[in-house]
């Protein structure tokens, strides 16, 4: 395990260790902080404790609320709790988010980093970057934009707000959704997708370099359409071709202007093509 000398002075506090959490929290111990990890199940205590992790069982659901508050003792708060889009409580999802962030000020947690969506963006048939204010058209986003809203108008603390495109990596393959359809409408519409590997990296760098107080897109700037990227996943998966129509309906490309700017932050992947032909 690495230690860096002054990163292990800062306690940074992850509220949901779940596959990007987890992943999350590990990075963080192997660059010298002290991190601590909640989950909602007590089957999941021992994984995270396992991996030098200080482990709470943290819950935030209205209707079942539980938590240790020494959780919120931490100079950093990553809160990766994403609504769920089939989940009835949608609505609440922003008065859950006002709930952690009462406990975090009673802490005095000066710094919370979001982990928001891209899917906060409707389908405007159009390019965005974060100076586009989004106009939410599902339930999901909605929630998501009322969340970040919320916490942009919580001047007791500075929120940093990662909005993540299609999730991508170990254990995510995406293309076994496609394998075998036919006739997926919207071949021609643009991909936006990150990998496990750059959402970590982006996150540690906003972490390092303290650019807090700003929204990233984190987004691989390489944008194929749906057709050319999922039919090459799914061969070099091995799973049967999908069919695509040959057609472009509604879409949006997600960019970031933040990412490049503010974090000078390199893209471990950065061409969709090349990962596929190195085995994805």
């Amino acid at each position: 395990m690495n230690t860096v000398k002054g990163a292990a002075q800062e306690t940074i506090a992850i509220l949901g260790c779940g596959w990007y959490g987890f992943a999350l929290a590990k990075k963080l111990r192997d660059s010298g902080y002290k991190v601590k990890g909640s989950t909602t199940s007590e089957n999941k205590l021992a994984p995270l404790k396992e991996a030098c992790i200080e482990p709470y069982l943290v819950n935030f659901e209205l209707e079942n609320m539980a938590f240790d508050d020494s959780f919120f003792d931490c100079d950093i708060l990553i809160v990766s709790i994403p609504p769920k889009r089939s989940s009835p409580n949608l609505k609440d999802f922003p008065t859950k988010i006002k709930a952690i962030v009462t406990e975090a000020e009673k802490k005095g947690v000066k710094q919370l980093i979001f982990i928001s969506s891209t899917g906060v963006y409707q389908d405007g048939n159009f390019r965005v970057d974060e100076t586009i204010v989004p106009e939410p058209d599902t339930d999901s986003g909605k929630a998501m934009f009322a969340a970040e809203q919320l916490l942009n108008e919580t001047t007791s603390l500075t929120t940093t707000i990662i909005r993540f495109a299609g999730l991508i990596g170990p254990d995510r393959n995406l293309a076994k959704h496609f394998a075998g359809r036919i006739a997926i409408p919207n071949g021609l519409a643009p991909i936006n997708l990150i990998h496990l590997d750059d959402c970590l990296g982006i996150t540690l760098s906003i972490i390092k370099q303290k650019a807090f107080g700003n929204t990233y897109h984190a987004v691989v700037p390489d944008h194929p359409t749906r057709a050319a990227f999922y039919t090459s996943a799914c061969e070099t998966s091995g799973l049967a071709q999908p069919e695509f129509v040959s057609e472009l309906l509604s879409w949006k490309q997600i960019d970031s202007s933040n990412v490049p700017t503010i974090l000078g932050y390199q893209f471990k992947i950065n061409n969709w093509d090349n990962w596929i032909a190195n085995g994805a």
